[in-house]
């Protein structure tokens, strides 16, 4: 699920989606506007690479657990700096 495999492509392995979400993370973005773009993304390059709101959840999920990004006061989602990365 994390890795691709014999039976998950590449393009579908939360590390890809996870990776397309960091490159839309230029600045604090909504959940929704992350999905808007995430899915504008996927489709220009080929529309069978299309994933399901709970696949990108589940990406997004992945990521804040391995503290990549952080969820603002303002509900933002914004990429959490390396320094403050394993602080608690």
């Amino acid at each position: 699920m994390i890795l691709p495999s014999k039976h998950l492509s590449q393009e579908r392995a939360l590390l890809t989606v996870g990776s397309l979400i960091l490159a839309h993370l230029e600045s604090p973005r909504s959940v929704s506007e992350l999905w808007e773009k995430l899915r504008e993304h996927r489709s220009r390059q080929d529309e069978s690479l299309a994933i399901s709101f709970d696949w990108f959840t589940l990406a997004l999920t992945f990521l804040f657990t391995i503290q990549a990004i952080e969820l603002r006061s303002d509900g933002l989602i914004s990429v959490l700096p390396s320094n403050a990365r394993g602080k608690s």
